[in-house]
């Protein structure tokens, strides 16, 4: 099974990624046959910072769980406004 596959059952979840020139924390959006888009979130303060195209022959790891993917998930989950 190819990795693209495998990372199409995980989109627009919280994860970590590296890559060949780098790697950051950030959501899954997008999973194509050569590339992904991977959105880069600051751990700072919590916001979208920029999105990645990132082709999927340069990804050499991915993280879908974890604590640090948790405290992510919380830490922005807790920013969310809900005044809808």
């Amino acid at each position: 099974m190819r990795l693209t596959e495998k990372l199409k059952e995980y989109e627009n979840q919280f994860m970590f990624i590296r890559w060949a020139m780098g790697g950051e924390y950030g959501k899954l959006r997008y999973v194509g046959s050569d590339f992904i888009e991977f959105e880069i979130i600051d751990t700072a303060s919590m916001e979208f910072s920029e999105t990645m195209f990132i082709q999927s022959g340069l990804i050499l790891e991915v993280c879908i769980g974890g604590c640090d993917i948790a405290r992510i998930v919380a830490e922005f989950s807790s920013k969310i406004s809900l005044d809808n």
